[in-house]
């Protein structure tokens, strides 16, 4: 079952766009969300705020993909603007067949091949505007990343 709640911030002030509509789509999205939040070095921040065009594997047309989060950091004396998807491990990495079923392996496959196709646009966006895209997973979204 999925997860989805909304996350009323505590510095609503920081928050680019209506924080009254800030929607997590997982348990780690909202621990994000409060990192970003409570977090003193954070100018600023937003939730799927973005949009930044890509071309879908799938189709071969150009669709909209929203990352997690965009925010600016204080480091030292500089701002840094960061952009951030949170994904599972198991999503970031080519799936292999297993014990899964022809049609799960087809449809995980399709969905890691968009999530390339996401991810090398938010890549290159982020590149020409100076900033940096990362993509965290459990392995790094609770050691104060």
């Amino acid at each position: 079952m999925a997860y989805k709640s909304k996350y009323k911030p505590k510095n609503p002030q920081k928050y680019v766009g209506n924080p009254n509509n800030i929607i997590c789509r997982s348990l780690w999205e909202r621990t994000f969300c409060k990192y970003l939040d409570e977090n003193i070095n954070i100018v600023r921040w937003s939730s799927e705020e973005l949009q930044i065009p890509y071309v879908s594997p799938v189709d071969n047309k150009v669709h909209m993909y929203y990352p997690d989060f965009l925010f600016e950091i204080k480091k030292n004396e500089e701002v840094e603007t960061l952009v951030v998807e949170i994904k599972p491990k198991k999503q970031t990495k080519q799936p292999e067949i297993g014990s899964k079923s022809k049609r799960t392996f087809i449809t995980e496959t399709l969905q890691f091949e968009i999530n390339k196709s996401k991810w090398k646009s938010a890549s290159d966006f982020c590149n020409k505007n100076g900033w940096k895209f990362v993509i965290l997973t459990e392995d790094n979204i609770f050691k104060g990343k």
